[in-house]
């Protein structure tokens, strides 16, 4: 049996992760009918931690990152945190197809902030994608859908949160190590929901303890093999299987909450996959066009 690529491993640890996101919103929709959004904060993050703090000690990598870079860790942080807080909200309160597909904008938001803040330029086919992106989030956010227009609304913010995370992501890159990073997150996440949980503390029953830990468990999995993802192959070539997220989302919330999927969120999705399959292929094309004329120079 022929042994797997390395890139072929970035895929399938994609693809994990994004069934992994997927199952932690079933778990945050499965106890939210009584324990409140903070509470589901506070263990989606303090098994993180754990889990971080474990693989961070095992690697001997540093726990919180050199001092030079803590003002860049905790803006990361601080808008990851909004980012778990809204689509928690949102997995409460809108279909899981509906959360998975604005929240999967956060791709082409981090486009934007790169082209705001960065001063990157806008590739020809970058601003086609961008126009189906957010057509295919009109289409999911339309007020006459089944979805409240308000959770639909805090997903959205979750995909601009994460994407400001994300484009400070981008500044770690060779300066502090994944793992360090998200137990930078996980530590300001966890200790910033406490004061919020206590205040609004339910006791779980044994159900709902076992969908707390299963937040933790999914979510924490699902952001170490999003990390190693991105290690085993590079982020143009395996970025594009995160959307899996979509028709995953739309499958479990149909096994598990009895979810209908609507023809425009059919839609919607269609608009934002294809726009990342676009920017997915021009990338593609345009690397191997760069190898090929790196060959021919003498």
């Amino acid at each position: 049996m022929a042994r797997l690529t390395q890139k072929q491993k970035g895929i399938l640890l994609m693809i994990f992760s994004a069934l992994l996101f997927s199952s932690m919103q079933i778990a945050v929709r499965l106890s939210g009918g009584r324990i409140p959004v903070m509470e589901q904060v506070f263990f989606r993050n303090s098994i993180s931690l754990i889990v971080a703090f474990i693989l961070i000690r095992r690697n001997y990598l540093s726990v919180f990152g050199p001092r030079k870079y803590q003002k860049w860790l905790f803006g990361r942080s601080f808008f990851g945190f909004l980012g778990v807080i809204t689509v928690f909200y949102a997995s409460n309160n809108a279909a899981q197809a509906d959360v998975a597909i604005l929240s999967k904008l956060s791709p082409f938001l981090v486009t934007l902030f790169a082209v705001i803040f960065l001063k990157e330029k806008l590739s020809k086919i970058q601003i086609p994608a961008l126009l189906l992106a957010f057509g295919g989030a009109v289409l999911v956010a339309n007020p006459s859908f089944n979805s409240n227009l308000w959770p639909l609304a805090m997903a959205f913010i979750s995909s601009v949160t994460s994407g400001v995370a994300y484009t400070l992501l981008s500044y770690f890159k060779d300066k502090v190590n994944a793992l360090t990073v998200i137990m930078h997150f996980s530590t300001f996440s966890m200790v910033s929901s406490i004061p919020f949980m206590l205040a609004d503390f339910v006791w779980p029953t044994p159900f709902e303890l076992g969908c707390l830990l299963a937040i933790g468990l999914f979510g924490s999995f699902g952001q170490i093999c999003l990390t190693y993802a991105y290690r085993m192959a590079p982020a143009s070539e395996v970025s594009v299987y995160n959307y899996a997220g979509i028709p995953f989302s739309m499958v479990l919330g149909f096994l598990f909450l009895g979810e209908g999927i609507s023809p425009t969120s059919l839609a919607g999705g269609a608009l934002v996959v294809a726009a990342s399959v676009m920017v997915y292929l021009y990338s593609g094309r345009k690397a191997r066009t760069a190898q090929i004329q790196d060959k021919r120079e003498p």
